[in-house]
């Protein structure tokens, strides 16, 4: 058995090497999990060699999984394009399209749309949409926004020149809000949207 807070540590590392295919430092682990001191860090990875998780090893990183992890199976074929419009010749290639980079990591999580309020900008309800956790975003991005920590909204969010916060709706009859900043927080960007027309047939 492992403690919760030694199970969190193994997953980013777990995480961490998948992604860079290394391990992290001593001081992204302790970063990660909020830990001041790497000394406390040092004494959950000691745990983990001892029960056989992790092995030591030489230079800076220091740790390393026991049993590398498996790439997970996240590409799909990439054979070329197809035209919306104009038919243009869709050519196969040998290219694979890896999603994983895209999709994955330990700071992703997915939500699932209700509402039409961004159907102008292709999101439609029912879509699933793949969220990075994030506290601030960039001028014209799509957000997860919070507001009076109460009430989550999917929205293009702009700053305005006094302060304020707009969150404006992709759809003809909404008209765009606007808080003052200290009544909206930022929950995470949009980086994906995912849609499965399978299930939107049946």
């Amino acid at each position: 058995m492992i403690s919760a807070r030694q199970q969190q540590i193994l997953d980013y590392i777990h995480n961490y090497t998948l992604r860079h295919n290394l391990s992290p430092t001593l001081q992204e682990i302790a970063d990660a999990q909020g830990i001041a001191h790497r000394g406390n860090i040092s004494r959950h990875l000691n745990a983990l060699v001892d029960k056989g998780l992790l092995v030591k090893t030489a230079g800076h990183r220091g740790f390393a999984l026991a049993s590398p992890p498996e790439q997970p199976a996240l590409s799909l074929p990439f054979v070329g394009q197809i035209a919306a419009g104009k038919p243009i010749e869709a050519i196969e290639g040998q290219d694979r399209l890896d999603l994983y980079d895209l999709l994955m990591g330990e700071d992703h999580y997915v939500l699932k749309v209700r509402g039409d309020s961004m159907i102008e900008c292709g999101i439609l309800d029912g879509d699933l949409v793949v969220i990075e956790h994030s506290d601030v975003a960039i001028h014209g991005e799509i957000v997860v926004a919070l507001i009076d920590d109460h009430e989550a909204t999917l929205k293009r969010l702009y700053y305005r020149h006094d302060g304020a916060i707009i969150l404006k709706a992709e759809h003809p009859s909404l008209p765009e809000q606007i808080y003052p900043a200290d009544r909206v927080r930022i929950q995470g960007r949009l980086i994906a949207q995912l849609r499965s027309y399978r299930q939107a047939a049946r």
